[in-house]
C-alpha cells in the first residue's frame, strides 16, 4: 500500500470522517448536475463498418477497446477507438512526472459544441494521467469538469453513473478501477451520442483523448529520451486514421474553424512520424512532435484559438 505522508485530512484515503465528508460532497454535485430521464432509451443503430457505407477508415486493432464492455452500452469496436487503448502507448516509457505533464483544468466550459467534446476526450485523458502517477487530489477538479462537459454534450445523466465512483476510487487509491470506470465513461458518452444519431461527436471525443494522451507520450519521451521510447509514439497510422475520420464528419462540422485547424495539423503531424525502416526518431524530431503535439492540444481545450 502507497504511504501519502503529506496529505491533509481531507485526503487521507484511510480516515472514515474524511472520506464521509468528501463522498458526502461530491455526491450532492453529482446529483444537483442532471437528473437521469426514467424513460427507457430505444436500442440505438449500430454504426456500420468503416469502409463499407460510410468510407471511413478502420481503426487500428489495437486501439479497440474491451468490446464486451462497449457491446454493453449499445456500442461496437467500430465506432471510436478506446481512450484506454491510446493511453497504454504511455505504458512503457517510464514513471511520468505529473508536475511537468498536467494541465491546469478550467472551470469555464466552452460555449462551442466541438470544443466540449473535445475537450471532454482531453479530460478523460487527464484522469488516466492522474491515475497513472497516482495523483489522488488531482481527480476531484477533472471529475467536476467531466460533468459540466458531459453535460452539454447530452451525456450528463450517463456521466452521473460514474462520476461518484471516480471519486471514491481516488480517495481509497483503487487505481485499475479508476482505469475501468474512466474506460465505462467513455463507453457511455459514446452510447448516448448513438441514442441521440450523433456519432460525430463520439469520434470528437475520441480524438482529444488521443491528441492529449500523445502530447503526454511525446513531452515524456523527448524529456527522457532513449530511441527506444521513441518508437512507441511513431504511430503514423493513428494520425492518418483521425485525419479520415474528420473528412468523413458532416459538411456543417467540417466548416467548424477549430476542425480545419486540426486536420491541417494531422496533415503535417503524420510525415513527421515516418522515419527510414528500422529507426526511430531523433531527440530533435521527437522535440518538435512533442511542440506540434502540445499545439494540438491547445485547440483541443480552446487554450488557442483556431
Amino acid at each position: 500500500m502507497r504511504s501519502y505522508p503529506h496529505r491533509t485530512i481531507m485526503q487521507l484515503p484511510g480516515n472514515p470522517l474524511a472520506r464521509l465528508v468528501l463522498i458526502g460532497t461530491l455526491t450532492l454535485t453529482v446529483s444537483l448536475a442532471q437528473t437521469p430521464d426514467p424513460t427507457a432509451a430505444p436500442k440505438p443503430p449500430v454504426p456500420p463498418k468503416p469502409g463499407q457505407e460510410t468510407g471511413k477508415m478502420a481503426i487500428p486493432e489495437d486501439l479497440i477497446g474491451d468490446e464486451h464492455v462497449r457491446e454493453e452500452f449499445g456500442v461496437n469496436e467500430f465506432t471510436t477507438p478506446s481512450i484506454r487503448k491510446l493511453f497504454e502507448m504511455l505504458d512503457g516509457l517510464g514513471k511520468l512526472s505529473y508536475d511537468a505533464l498536467q494541465r491546469p483544468i478550467s472551470r469555464q466550459t466552452p460555449s462551442d459544441r466541438v470544443l466540449v467534446s473535445l475537450g471532454l476526450g482531453a479530460l478523460i485523458a487527464d484522469g488516466f494521467l492522474i491515475v497513472q502517477c497516482e495523483k489522488v487530489e488531482a481527480m476531484e477538479d477533472v471529475g467536476r469538469a467531466l460533468i459540466k462537459y458531459a453535460k452539454v454534450i447530452g451525456a450528463g445523466s450517463r456521466m452521473n453513473r460514474h462520476t461518484q465512483s471516480l471519486f471514491e476510487h481516488s480517495i481509497e487509491g483503487k487505481w485499475e478501477n479508476l482505469r475501468n470506470e474512466l474506460a465505462l465513461t467513455q463507453a457511455d458518452v459514446e452510447a448516448e451520442m448513438v441514442q441521440l444519431r450523433d456519432v460525430d461527436i463520439a469520434h470528437l471525443v475520441s480524438l482529444g483523448g488521443w491528441l492529449r494522451a500523445f502530447e503526454i507520450a511525446t513531452r515524456s519521451v523527448a524529456d527522457s529520451y532513449t530511441e527506444e521510447k521513441t518508437r512507441r509514439v511513431m504511430r503514423a497510422d493513428i494520425v492518418e486514421y483521425y485525419a479520415a475520420s474528420l473528412t468523413a464528419l458532416s459538411p456543417t462540422l467540417q466548416e467548424n474553424a477549430s476542425l480545419k485547424a486540426l486536420q491541417k495539423g494531422l496533415s503535417e503531424l503524420a510525415p513527421q512520424l515516418i522515419t527510414q525502416e528500422g529507426k526511430g526518431l531523433t531527440q530533435e524530431q521527437v522535440t518538435a512532435i512533442a511542440e506540434k503535439a502540445a499545439a494540438l492540444t491547445r485547440i483541443v481545450t480552446g487554450a488557442t484559438a483556431p
